[in-house]
């Protein structure tokens, strides 16, 4: 059966945890790491069987598909440590691959692959087809509750006081390359836009903070020779972290145990 390890034991990493434990991934649990291991530990002792707790270079040579759920920052760790070992890794901080091309270079060389979640949003096969013809513009609207953006590096180098705001308020514009530097954990969906489409510079990000919302809201709008492409989303934040919708575990999930059921190892 296929072994799967996994960085980051947060509420993603939880869910793709109890998904094995309950059989929804048709797979074999084969360690978990966590910065902190105190937490690795705790979600461990919830599980049954109990999986081991790892370092990250044990955690790789002991799985065969490797799962990022922690942060963008430690992927220069997790990709280096899976391309040396020639091991699949799917990614859910998709903002920290924006700036590694390479990675994917060496990926290919050692016939290995970095698999991207879709996260939030839909409708990434029909952004990948109409980047095969000539796209015009690429534009993803961001709408959240003050508390999923709160602490965001942008925030607080901005010095935005999210608690003041009385209404809607459009609190950031840029590239979604931008985007991602500014908010690493609220708008990695932009990340899996941009390599779907035209690029992270050329694919356009807003965010706007709504006081009193209970959505984590994405609209994208595709605009090209092909026509035009709208996409909305409403998603539920998670109970744990208002800053992950509920959609983004449950596609996580649902990529991981597609991966599983095609690709059953030994």
């Amino acid at each position: 059966m296929l072994k799967i390890g996994i960085v980051g034991c947060g509420t993603i990493g939880t869910g793709l945890a109890k998904a094995i434990e309950s059989g929804r991934i048709r797979a074999t649990l084969s360690g978990l790491f966590n910065r902190t291991r105190a937490r690795a530990e705790a979600l461990a002792r919830s599980l049954s069987p109990s999986p081991p707790v790892l370092e990250l270079s044990e955690l790789v040579g002991a799985s065969d598909l490797v799962v990022e759920a922690a942060t963008g920052e430690s992927l220069a760790a997790i990709i280096p440590a899976c391309l040396r070992e020639g091991k699949d890794v799917f990614v859910i901080s998709v903002g920290g691959l924006l700036d590694h091309p390479e990675w994917f270079q060496e990926a290919e060389r050692r016939r290995c692959s970095i698999l991207v979640s879709s996260g939030a949003i839909a409708g990434l096969d029909g952004v990948r087809g109409a980047a095969v013809g000539r796209v015009d513009s690429v534009t993803m609207t961001t709408r959240k509750p003050p508390r999923g953006l709160a602490g965001a590096p942008y925030v607080v180098e901005h010095n935005i006081d999210l608690g003041a705001l009385a209404g809607e308020t459009l609190i950031f514009e840029g590239s979604a390359r931008e985007a991602c530097r500014g908010f690493p954990s609220n708008v990695n969906v932009s990340a899996a836009l941009s390599l779907a489409g035209i690029g992270a510079d050329k694919t356009r990000v807003r965010i706007i903070a709504v006081p009193g919302g209970s959505f984590n809201q994405h609209r994208i709008e595709v605009k090209g020779e092909f026509g035009r492409l709208v996409v909305e989303i409403e998603n539920v934040p998670s109970a744990t972290n208002p800053r992950t919708g509920l959609l983004s575990i449950f596609s996580s999930i649902a990529m991981v145990a597609e991966y599983a059921r095609t690709r059953k190892r030994g």
